[in-house]
């Protein structure tokens, strides 16, 4: 009982010391304070959406004023939603497998094989058209449970495996459509539920397809499923540390495999929006779009090293695509010029990511 008093009584002294500062190790610690610099970065950290934000709003402004007022009208602000909704899309699927410390450079063919299906069964095999898109759905989800099965129970690399894939995917889609396009007036007179998503609709002198609107809503699906959803914190949680995610309970396999099959759902949603935006069904369209998917992702401020971003910098991302695009064209410059700011968009985007991590981590 001695000793239980004995340390009763030492407990309130070790407090007061603590208390009045005379425990020195511990007052300098807890007065430590942050500098701006590093409140900035441990802000970027925790909303890695905000740098892609803070860029899209001074480039509206930039623009706004190089080019006018016709640049704030709604038209052209409409106009910019069109252009980037297939890169929007696309950049969905691969801003999924990024997040998992991946890349995928077969989403553009798996995109574009999924449009020559639904476009190519309906047409030379006399499908029902809703039948037909099912079977583009399928053929997008078949080839990402193939990359999925690689990356998670081959333990390939993902960018090796892509890369193969990307090849193998867009030599079937040339050999399956033999290169034939299927003409928009064809499409339009016997299946014109192809061409859904390249309708149009006016909000004032607004003008929207349901391809922009497909984009925004799967946007905001995805995020609410990777924040508020155990298998969107699975997937962070995989991209940020296997081994711990593994011992946590996890099921990487599991989760790695649905990322790529999701992905690959996504892809045929976007070959079913290409086909309403170019009124055709084109095996040759789309060619860049893994390029652009990647562009979106890295400019949107998610880590290519996994496990932080969020997908709302992604659409961010590809709006700043979309806003240097429309507004280096209405100035009259070369259009190489957007080419050239992109690129130093991505290298400054990436640098940023390196810092953010290395100071907040």
């Amino acid at each position: 009982m001695s000793n239980v008093s004995a340390e009763g009584r030492g407990q309130p002294q070790e407090f007061e010391k603590v208390l009045s500062g005379s425990d020195t190790s511990v007052a300098s610690f807890d007065t430590h304070s942050k500098t701006p610099l590093e409140h900035a970065q441990h802000f970027l950290h925790s909303n890695p959406a905000a740098v892609p934000l803070i860029v899209l709003l001074l480039s509206l402004v930039a623009f706004g004023v190089l080019v006018g007022g016709k640049f704030f009208s709604a038209f052209s602000m409409t106009l910019i939603l069109q252009q980037v909704a297939i890169v929007g899309i696309v950049g969905a699927a691969q801003t999924l497998v990024v997040l998992t410390a991946g890349i995928d450079l077969s989403v553009g063919a798996i995109m574009v094989l999924s449009s020559v299906v639904m476009g190519q069964l309906t047409f030379r095999y006399g499908i029902p058209a809703p039948i037909s898109i099912l079977c583009g759905f399928a053929v997008g989800a078949f080839c990402g449970w193939i990359n999925g099965a690689l990356v998670a129970y081959m333990k390939l690399p993902p960018f090796i495996v892509t890369l193969g894939t990307w090849q193998i995917v867009l030599a079937t889609n040339f050999l399956y459509s033999a290169n034939e396009t299927i003409r928009s007036q064809d499409i339009a007179a016997q299946a014109p539920i192809l061409q859904f998503f390249g309708e149009s609709f006016r909000i004032g002198n607004a003008v929207f397809t349901y391809g922009v609107v497909v984009m925004v809503l799967l946007t905001f699906v995805l995020w609410y499923v990777l924040n508020h959803t155990a298998w969107g914190r699975h997937v962070y949680a995989v991209g940020d540390d296997p081994e711990a995610a593994k011992l946590s309970g996890v099921s990487v396999k599991k989760v790695l495999v649905t990322v790529y099959v999701v992905s690959g759902l996504i892809c045929a949603l976007a070959g079913w929006v290409i086909i309403g935006r170019l009124g055709s069904v084109s095996p040759t369209s789309g060619q860049f779009a893994n390029i652009e998917s990647i562009t979106a992702v890295v400019i949107g401020g998610i880590s290519l090293f996994g496990g932080r971003g969020s997908i709302l910098g992604m659409l961010f991302g590809a709006l700043i695509v979309g806003v240097f695009s429309l507004g280096l064209r209405l100035i009259g410059t070369d259009p190489q010029w957007t080419y050239l700011l992109i690129g130093v968009l991505i290298i400054v985007a990436v640098a940023i990511d390196q810092w953010i991590r290395k100071v907040a981590g």
